[in-house]
């Protein structure tokens, strides 16, 4: 990849939960890159560890959870030209001033659920120009006039009313256009959505899909799409990682990973979703459950699961190439990918 093209770089992160019943290795060796303008989505089970490594990027990961290793390469644009900085996040004081200067400014994030994180005791609009204030060198009429703006370009009905507004006041749309606008107004290089589409009905959910790709467009923004919805993958992300566990087990462009997955995870996530040009009577399933995050089991986490588990080969799997852009933590890749009944055509 083409270094100005690059803006930020995963490596090898880990991020730990020191907790009384044991360790939790949240995130354990997760490595992916996010290009300028483009949009990755990261995609698993819950408890794979997808929010920990967002909020990992943006140092917000609280006690007793902790990064341990791994770097967290930010390429920053400096004065506005092409010229870049390479700026390892994983060094900054998660409280300091050089790190709360990006948040927002340059890394926004969109949270799970809008009506624990908008605040229910400000409005809608102190909340937004707040976000202005701190970062932008502006004043606060031109901040609110900045709110009334970005609230109107995500498609707020009457955006000069919705700033006198609490959270509650709202509807789950709303709510989440209220998010996506304070995210948006500093005109990030990068948004970070972490299942922004999850408590919405499927015609608010397509809204913010198109809404969020307009926004994109219009800002030439980065986003790391954080889902569990394949089908939100399809509609959305450039790339894909799929994580299991703590880990990431296949990295592929968006077409590779529906049509030629070579991970037997990511293949059984796709079986487990419905497809209009197949009639079935029942959805396959994923046999067992997630093994306790207090004992993972050794070598391939997702062997207990696999029916391509062999214990002499499967003891250490590496991520390893398998395509031109297409990676996979499988030890029996080459020999199944071939082989698997089920595979997209």
């Amino acid at each position: 990849m083409d270094n100005q093209s690059t803006l930020l770089e995963v490596k090898d992160l880990k991020t730990h939960f020191f907790l009384d019943e044991g360790l939790v290795r949240a995130v354990d060796g997760v490595s992916f890159t996010i290009q300028r303008g483009k949009t990755l989505g990261v995609v698993g089970e819950s408890g794979c560890g997808k929010s920990i490594t967002a909020r990992s990027i943006l140092r917000m990961v609280r006690p007793p959870g902790q990064i341990v290793s791994g770097e967290i390469i930010y390429h920053r644009r400096t004065n506005g030209s092409a010229q870049t900085e390479l700026l390892d996040l994983t060094k900054l004081d998660p409280t300091g001033p050089e790190i709360r200067a990006i948040r927002w400014k340059n890394i926004a994030m969109i949270f799970q659920e809008p009506m624990t994180s908008l605040s229910p005791v400000h409005t809608i609009g102190d909340q937004i120009i707040e976000a202005i204030v701190t970062h932008l060198d502006v004043g606060k009429k031109e901040a609110r006039d900045r709110a009334i703006e970005m609230l109107r370009r995500v498609g707020m009905p009457q955006p000069t009313k919705i700033l006198e507004r609490y959270r509650h006041q709202l509807s789950g749309g709303m709510r989440q256009r209220a998010m996506i606008a304070m995210a948006l107004v500093c005109n990030p290089e990068l948004l970070i959505a972490d299942e922004p589409t999850t408590a919405l009905d499927v015609t608010t959910q397509a809204q913010i899909l198109e809404l969020m790709k307009g926004l994109q467009e219009d800002f030439h923004m980065a986003i790391m799409f954080i889902t569990h919805d394949l089908g939100v993958i399809a509609e959305m992300a450039d790339e894909v990682v799929v994580m299991y566990l703590g880990k990431e087990v296949e990295l592929a462009d968006v077409d590779t990973i529906f049509y030629n997955p070579g991970h037997p995870y990511t293949k059984a996530l796709l079986r487990s979703i419905p497809r209009i040009d197949e009639e079935v009577d029942k959805l396959e399933v994923i046999k067992g459950t997630v093994p306790d995050p207090y004992s993972i089991p050794a070598g391939c986490a997702f062997h207990p699961r696999c029916p391509y588990y062999v214990p002499e080969k499967c003891a250490s799997p590496e991520f390893v190439k398998v395509g031109s852009h297409h990676w996979a933590r499988c030890a029996r890749v080459a020999e199944i990918n071939g082989s698997f009944a089920h595979m997209r055509q």
